[in-house]
């Protein structure tokens, strides 16, 4: 590799300056790399976004080129890539995956901009076929799925404790989040996030619940998507 540039530059190995065709050489192995790190991000995630997939691929190659460009000033570079920070990725809070797929084409972007191609390969070989592995042996995941529950009851119903029974029946684990009034305040709307023992279940389980909310609104489903998950 070292040789190609040496060519490709016309310079010798005591000064090797970053030419238009050494800088199209290292932005396309940024994007090569790139579009291997947007694969794993598809193929180990049960979320996917296609917006932030196609992102992972174009990152690396932007990080390539202002490092690039501003090479003669390594601070600069640096200083350069600090205000990357201040730029809004998604338009919605991202998880931790999401935020270590950023690093992860960053560094990418960053090691093929000082001519480490080959070093950048292997990097991000080594952290997919991790990736994939972790996936694979399902490392941190729970059994089951935790899910979302919203329960309306009216307003002279104590909500402390009406559901305890059912929960300690249908659920494995189960907490409160939050409590609001709804209807002018004339109903309560508590929120639980829950774990069933059995997903089959799930209907005899709300349809208890409704015998106990005098068959008000009953909502039960995934997680919110949208919510920050926890680093």
């Amino acid at each position: 590799m070292e040789s190609i540039l040496l060519a490709l530059s016309g310079t010798t190995t005591a000064e090797v300056e970053i030419t238009n065709s050494v800088a199209v050489i290292y932005s396309v192995a940024a994007g090569l790399l790139g579009l291997l790190i947007s694969l794993t991000y598809m193929k180990t995630g049960n979320r996917v976004s296609k917006n932030f997939a196609r992102t992972l691929i174009t990152l690396p190659i932007l990080v390539c080129i202002v490092l690039l460009v501003v090479n003669g000033n390594f601070g600069t570079s640096i200083a350069v890539l600090g205000a990357f920070s201040l730029v809004r990725f998604r338009s919605l809070q991202g998880s931790s995956r999401d935020i270590s797929f950023i690093f992860f084409s960053m560094t990418i972007g960053i090691v093929c901009a000082v001519g480490e191609v080959i070093l950048a390969t292997i990097l991000t070989t080594a952290i997919c076929v991790i990736y994939f592995i972790l996936n694979a042996i399902k490392y941190g995941a729970n059994n089951t799925e935790e899910k979302d529950l919203r329960i309306t009851i009216p307003e002279n119903l104590d909500y402390s404790d009406i559901f305890d029974d059912l929960f300690e029946r249908y659920t494995k684990e189960n907490r409160q989040i939050a409590v609001r009034t709804t209807n002018m305040g004339s109903m309560y709307e508590i929120n639980y996030r829950v774990k069933l023992k059995n997903e089959r279940e799930e209907k005899q389980f709300l349809d208890d619940i409704r015998m106990r909310n005098g068959n008000l609104t009953v909502i039960c489903g995934r997680c919110d998507m949208n919510e920050a998950e926890e680093l």
